[in-house]
């Protein structure tokens, strides 16, 4: 799988785990920075970065990191056809896809740790939307509205 990766100086020590972890698992890793921790770098320019890659067709999915994970998921979620979600528990990441069509993780690197990061990538990756399942899609349908207004009528 195309996977798009980007992380602040927070999230970087993370991120290069998990780039290692995805090209030793055989996936195509879109590296979008930041390249050290020592420089401040601001999450949301990684969020749009790795959204773009998606919006793009060059990534199927992406993952952000950053300290907490919750401003990368803010970041993400305001460009229109990302659905990202902060997730620190496999269950989150399997059925955030298989439901609401999650396509970005967002991990907090000071939150948990490199070998609960990748189960989460794991769990992530594995998972497909149910889009056989009329509830999901017609869910999914709503979010969509909300996405471009119509539903604020």
């Amino acid at each position: 799988m195309k996977i798009a990766i980007g992380a602040d100086h927070a999230g970087f020590p993370l991120k290069a785990a998990l780039v290692r972890y995805l090209e030793q698992s055989g996936h195509t890793v879109i590296d979008v920075g930041t390249d050290n921790a020592d420089e401040p770098k601001d999450y949301s320019d990684y969020a749009e970065a790795v959204a773009r890659q998606i919006l793009a067709g060059a990534a199927e999915r992406g993952i952000v990191v950053c300290g907490s994970g919750v401003g990368a998921s803010i970041a993400a979620n305001k460009i229109p056809g990302i659905y990202a979600a902060l997730c620190h528990d496999t269950y989150s990441a399997h059925q955030g896809v298989e439901h609401d069509n999650m396509n970005v993780l967002c991990l907090g690197s000071r939150v948990i740790g490199p070998a609960l990061a990748q189960e989460l990538v794991e769990a992530f990756l594995g998972a497909q939307f149910q889009a056989q399942t009329e509830r999901f899609v017609r869910r999914h349908e709503k979010v969509r509205a909300l996405e471009s207004n119509r539903s604020h009528r």
